[in-house]
């Protein structure tokens, strides 16, 4: 049996799967696959798969149509032949040690009798934009800092786009749950019910890797924290509120950071929360794009300090309002249907809910 399987649920991949397929080819050592899920293959993106099979384990799982980054995860874990199966999205740029690492973490862990979950934190790849320079980098370098201060009880709400399991402990935990369509939680979903069944789950630097489709602007990011908030109400439908609610200052996770602060918003009563509650009412997915794009056009000219203020102010209140079920979210009324698929930053900053694998500032 295949000692580690690499799946890649991918949407509109073209142009991001040949990073990091060509970072899998150089691995070192040979027991490993890859498996590429098509999520409705929208741009010949199995023509970019079929050539790196010709010498290498690479293969193709190929959707007439798009079924959401779930169902993608679901179908690749189900043809997967190794004994650790591990979940890489199509934007990272992994070492040449990168599957070696994981099935390393599994087995030190079989060794003890244990099982465990291995999440992988990521380094966002900016370009120089004014927002990067005003909000990204730093929010990026803050989430990593707080991950891998995570008490252990908490680290399972970093699960999404570089984790690892066991093939056990994944036919013991079942599938992703194809309910979360909108953008984002079916990650944070599944890793709750991991450590809820007492699997820990450990963040390992070693793993780490490069991620190169993070939002470029604050339209890019405030769209996607507006779908974000509407996916952590369908993970609060389904577990409560209590396990989100929790230590938000030390853990917030990369999938759930925007519907995290907005969760502290809604009920805090500090000025800043009382203004970020006022700017989410009546929030729509057209009014965050119009609002980001406007802060996106002044922050060439504003100080860093008071950019980076403009650029949370609309990330938080879209986060909120999606949460709080405004026009326009998924499952609300008026909704217009946004929907998570499985590719990147790259693809599109549309109305429907930004296709990227994670919720990186």
């Amino acid at each position: 049996m295949t000692r580690g399987s690499v799946v890649i649920p991918s949407r509109g991949g073209a142009e991001r799967l040949p990073r990091i397929l060509a970072a899998l080819v150089a691995q070192q050592g040979s027991d490993w696959e890859a498996v590429v899920v098509l999520d409705g293959d929208i741009d010949d993106s199995a023509a970019v798969v079929a050539r790196y099979a010709v010498d290498h384990p690479v293969r193709a799982v190929v959707f007439p149509e798009n079924q959401g980054r779930a169902a993608a995860l679901n179908a690749g874990f189900a043809t997967a032949e190794g004994d650790v199966l591990i979940r890489a999205d199509d934007d990272l740029e992994p070492g040449t040690d990168y599957v070696a690492r994981h099935v390393a973490h599994h087995e030190a862990a079989w060794a003890r009798g244990e099982e465990v979950g291995i999440v992988g934190m990521c380094w966002d790849v900016f370009p120089a934009t004014p927002y990067s320079r005003a909000y990204g980098e730093a929010a990026d370098r803050r989430i990593r800092a707080t991950a891998y201060q995570a008490p252990a009880d908490q680290t399972w709400r970093y699960w999404c786009g570089n984790v690892s399991t066991s093939r056990a402990t994944y036919d013991r935990i079942g599938p992703y749950d194809e309910a979360f369509r909108a953008y984002g939680m079916e990650d944070i979903d599944w890793g709750y019910r991991l450590h809820r069944v007492g699997v820990p789950v450990h963040i390992a630097a070693d793993v780490a890797c490069a991620h190169h489709s993070t939002a470029m602007t604050t339209v890019e990011r405030a769209t996607r924290a507006f779908s974000s908030g509407a996916s952590r109400r369908a993970f609060e439908r389904k577990h409560g509120t209590g396990p989100l609610a929790a230590r938000h200052g030390a853990s917030a996770s990369p999938a759930d950071v925007a519907a995290a602060d907005a969760d502290v918003q809604r009920v805090r009563q500090d000025p800043w929360s009382a203004l970020v509650r006022t700017a989410a009412r009546g929030l729509t997915p057209s009014r965050v794009r119009q609002y980001a794009g406007l802060v996106d056009r002044v922050l060439p000219v504003l100080p860093r300090p008071v950019g980076e203020k403009a650029v949370a102010l609309v990330v938080e209140s879209a986060g909120l309002a999606g949460l709080s079920g405004s026009p326009g979210s998924p499952g609300s009324t008026g909704s217009t249907g946004l929907t998570g698929s499985t590719g990147s930053a790259a693809a599109t900053a549309s109305a429907a809910a930004p296709p990227e694998h994670r919720d990186t500032p």
